[in-house]
């Protein structure tokens, strides 16, 4: 069995990029503020806005106004940055600052393998990436609905999700947001996993909260939202935006009404119960204006990645965005361009929680196995990026330029016997053979050694250890819970 190495998360010692100047930054604010002074947000909740009249919103029906003394009064109770505990303390994260979080593709309702093919997903193929997850040290989040489990009931499959991200890792997971109740089962039962002092403590749940672009928030995601507050869970809130047909088609456009959007939704947070750790988040990419098709990796929703990340550090919280992106059906050469082209602006803007970071495959439709494996070996290359570069005398190698004479070799000094395990990343996946030696091999290309790996690491899994005691309690709660949901 390979060996499951500890959990490291990675800190983002690279500069960061900025796209924007202050004035750029201050532009966007403002409008922000103008969008939601005049314009308004939708709120599909009574008890929403009658909670948000009550803190000094203005409420025109279904519309909610809020003011930029409100907006700034709010915001600025989030705090910049928490910590999400796991089941294994030593898995817990860090959200925020210059710490980095990657967790896998969340909602595709199909798979893909090289042997089966494009299907629907199952709880099965749900428990096996949960398993992949928490085997790859580059994957510090178990994640949410990694895949839609779709030969389960609709009203249940939940419950089955979370029990498979308790019994499977010991990573950090999300909570439900299909639902009020789902949300409310969420909490439960990692009250009884954790305790009701340490969940309020500190988060035990991520949860993603979709704003319904443009400018509204339905019934169920204000539901879950308002749920998760009350109980101080952690809500990465993210504006669903596909710029052209959900917001402005010009860039700057798209992030004014984005940033209005999370707005909002961080100054209901707050409201509901003050302190609540949230998530700045940014899915803004764009759509081909021939098909309408979404487009990711296009050089647009990138300048939006960079703009997104300022604004967030602008209101001083944790920064959600990025991802290894593609509009491909196929883990083919186009899914490895527009990936990469998504993930480079990932790290220069030293975004905190990128969800989608593996197995994203047809433009969030499909979870590829093998793209799973694929993106994370690119994601080790990113943990050995973000160290920067090394200028300590060890880095320097002055005693090994000294011991060298010209025309020798560095291959048997004793600075490269004190480095050679760890001064490069050495990829699983990659062919580093000589063609012969390829040959010989087997002709083996990088989507079936992906499919060998995904395999090999499936057949050595062993489950975490899980205390007895909590594993009876928490099926006790599932149990209960589906004799009322599938009758």
């Amino acid at each position: 069995m390979p060996k499951i190495e500890p959990i490291v998360q990675p800190i983002n010692e690279m500069p960061i990029y900025e796209l924007l100047h202050e004035e750029g930054v201050q532009k966007i604010h403002q409008a922000s503020l103008q969008v939601l002074e005049e314009a308004g947000m939708a709120f599909y909740d009574q008890e929403a806005r009658r909670l948000m009249k009550s803190k000094g919103a203005k409420v025109e029906g279904d519309i909610v106004y809020f003011d930029a003394d409100l907006v700034k009064e709010y915001v600025s109770q989030a705090p910049s940055e928490f910590t999400q505990i796991s089941r294994n303390p030593k898995r817990s994260l860090k959200i925020g600052g210059s710490a980095i979080t990657f967790a896998p593709v969340y909602g595709p309702p199909f798979v893909f393998d090289l042997e089966r093919g494009r299907r629907s997903g199952t709880l099965q193929d749900f428990q096996n990436f949960v398993k992949l997850a928490y085997m790859s040290p580059y994957i510090h989040h178990s994640g949410g609905t990694i895949v839609e489990p779709t030969d389960l009931p609709v009203e249940s499959r939940h419950l089955d999700m979370l029990m498979a991200h308790i019994l499977y890792s010991d990573k950090p997971f999300m909570g439900s947001v299909t639902s009020t109740e789902n949300a409310r089962d969420s909490v439960e039962l990692v009250r009884l996993l954790f305790g009701s002092d340490a969940i309020q403590e500190n988060p035990a749940l991520l949860s993603l909260v979709n704003v319904n672009s443009p400018r509204q928030f339905d019934e169920t995601m204000i539901g879950a939202l308002r749920v998760y507050a009350e109980n101080r869970q952690a809500v990465v809130i993210t504006p669903f935006i596909m710029s052209g047909t959900m917001a402005p088609v010009t860039v700057a456009g798209a992030l004014t009404q984005q940033n209005a959007e999370a707005l909002a939704g961080i100054v209901y947070a707050q409201m509901v119960n003050p302190g609540t750790p949230v998530v700045y988040g940014s899915y803004l990419t764009t759509v081909d204006m021939k098909s309408g098709a979404p487009v990711f990796g296009s050089p647009e929703s990138q300048i939006a990645l960079f703009a997104s990340a300022q604004m967030a550090r602008f209101y001083n919280l944790p920064f959600r965005s990025g991802g290894m992106y593609t509009t491909s059906k196929l883990t083919d050469v186009q899914a490895a361009y527009e990936a990469m082209m998504t993930m480079i602006p990932t790290v220069l803007a030293r975004v905190n929680f990128v969800l989608h970071a593996a197995g994203w495959l047809d433009s969030g439709m499909v979870a590829g196995y093998e793209k799973f494996v694929l993106d994370c070996d690119i994601l080790g290359m990113m943990h050995k990026f973000y160290q920067g570069l090394d200028l300590s005398p060890e880095g320097l190698a002055m005693d090994a330029i000294r011991e060298v004479k010209p025309g020798g070799h560095f291959l048997e000094t004793e600075h490269t016997m004190r480095n050679f395990k760890s001064a490069f990343y050495r990829s699983d996946l990659m062919d580093y053979h000589s063609y012969d030696q390829w040959v010989g091999l087997g002709r083996k290309d990088s989507l079936q050694l992906a499919h060998e790996k995904y395999k090999q690491m499936l057949n050595s899994y062993e489950a975490p250890a899980l205390d007895e005691a909590k594993k009876e309690k928490l099926e006790q709660f599932v149990a209960r819970r589906k004799a009322v949901l599938d009758n």
